[in-house]
């Protein structure tokens, strides 16, 4: 087996594990929703500090699924070709479809970013 060959087999099993992980995007984002529904309404009723960070570390954890779901969706979009060609891998990700899911990860990357600095919360600690 030659070298391109490898790199071609190589950049098939990306594409079957991105294709797969970018399948469950939708659920994934339903997990957020639920997530965040569920610290809102933690957050409305006054509950203790540690079911608020539990709650938003699951958040976290939703976010961060559903983030690496929409990058591999992007490489999906993008193509076999793309995993080991630059130039027409940065050629696809100009397309529609392509810019589209881009920007869906890239929120996501955003939101979670944003709830890691300000949205988790601190459990004191404990005296020894």
């Amino acid at each position: 087996m030659g070298l391109g060959n490898q790199n071609t087999t190589q950049a098939r099993q990306s594409l079957a594990a991105d294709q797969e992980l970018a399948a469950r995007l939708p659920e994934l984002l339903r997990e957020v929703a639920r997530a965040q529904e569920d610290l809102d309404r933690s957050h409305s009723r006054g509950a203790p500090v540690e079911e608020l960070h539990e709650r938003s570390m699951a958040l976290d954890t939703a976010l961060t699924e559903a983030m690496r779901a929409a990058y591999a969706k992007e490489r999906a979009l993008v193509g076999l070709k793309g995993y080991t060609d630059r130039i027409y891998c940065r050629k696809r990700l100009a397309t529609p479809r392509v810019r589209e899911a881009t920007e869906t990860a890239e929120r996501l990357l955003t939101a979670r970013e944003t709830h890691r600095l300000h949205g988790i919360q601190r459990v004191p600690r404990q005296a020894a």
